[in-house]
C-alpha cells in the first residue's frame, strides 16, 4: 500500500521511509498563512489550526488523486495558548526564540488521512518542551548554524539537527516533535490493510 504524503517536509518523508512506509510526495501548495489568519480571526486555538491545516492539505491532494490514501500533516507551536508562526526572516526567528526562551510551550503535530476527497482519520499529538534560559549571544550563535530558507520553511528549531541543545527538557515522542506521530499512523495503516 503506497500512501501520498501531502507535505514538502523532507523530515516527514524521512520518518515514513525509516518505518518502511511506501510513499510518494505530492505537495498540497495550500496558502497556510491565509488559512491560519482566517482560523485565528474566528478564535481558533493552536490545536484547531494544526488539525485544520493537516485536513485541508490532505483533502486537496486527495481530490486530485482518487482511490489513493493521502496523508496531510501540520505542526504548530503553542505558547500560553497563542499560536507561534514560522518566521519570515532571521530577525523574526530571533524574536520568536526570545519569546520561547526560559519558558514551557507545546508543539502540536496533527495528521489526517483522506481518500476520494474526504477525511477518514485524524490524530493530534502535543509534546511539552521547556527551553533553557539562554542569553542573546547563545540564541544568535544557535541561529547562525541554520540557513534562512530552513528557518522559514521549518521554523525556529530543528529537533532533528542542533535544536535539542536549546531545551532543558523535551517530553514527547521524537518523531511526533519532528512532525509525524508515526506510531499512531502505523496503527491506523495496519487497520486499513486488514
Amino acid at each position: 500500500m503506497k500512501i501520498i504524503l501531502a507535505s514538502k517536509s523532507g523530515v516527514r518523508k524521512l520518518i515514513l521511509d525509516k518505518y518502511n512506509i511506501d510513499n510518494e510526495v505530492i505537495v498540497s501548495n495550500v496558502d497556510e498563512d491565509e488559512i491560519k489568519e482566517s482560523l485565528l480571526s474566528e478564535g481558533a486555538e493552536p490545536l484547531q489550526v494544526s488539525k485544520n491545516l493537516a485536513e485541508i492539505k490532505s483533502i486537496k491532494v486527495s481530490k486530485k488523486n482518487p482511490d489513493r490514501y493521502v496523508l496531510g500533516a501540520d505542526s504548530v507551536i503553542s505558547l500560553d495558548g497563542e499560536l507561534i508562526n514560522k518566521p519570515n526572516s532571521r530577525e523574526e526567528a530571533f524574536t520568536i526564540l526570545k519569546r520561547l526562551n526560559n519558558s514551557k510551550h507545546y508543539l502540536i503535530s496533527s495528521v489526517c488521512i483522506s481518500i476520494n476527497g474526504a477525511m477518514i482519520w485524524n490524530h493530534s499529538d502535543a509534546s511539552e518542551l521547556k527551553m533553557k534560559n539562554l542569553n542573546e549571544s547563545e540564541l544568535s550563535s544557535y541561529l547562525n548554524k541554520i540557513d534562512t530558507k530552513t528557518l522559514i520553511d521549518y521554523g525556529v528549531y530543528q529537533i532533528e539537527a542542533d535544536g535539542l541543545e536549546l531545551f532543558e527538557y523535551v517530553k514527547g515522542d521524537k518523531d511526533s516533535i519532528m512532525g509525524l506521530p508515526i506510531k499512531e499512523i502505523i496503527k491506523y495503516i495496519k487497520k486499513l490493510k486488514k
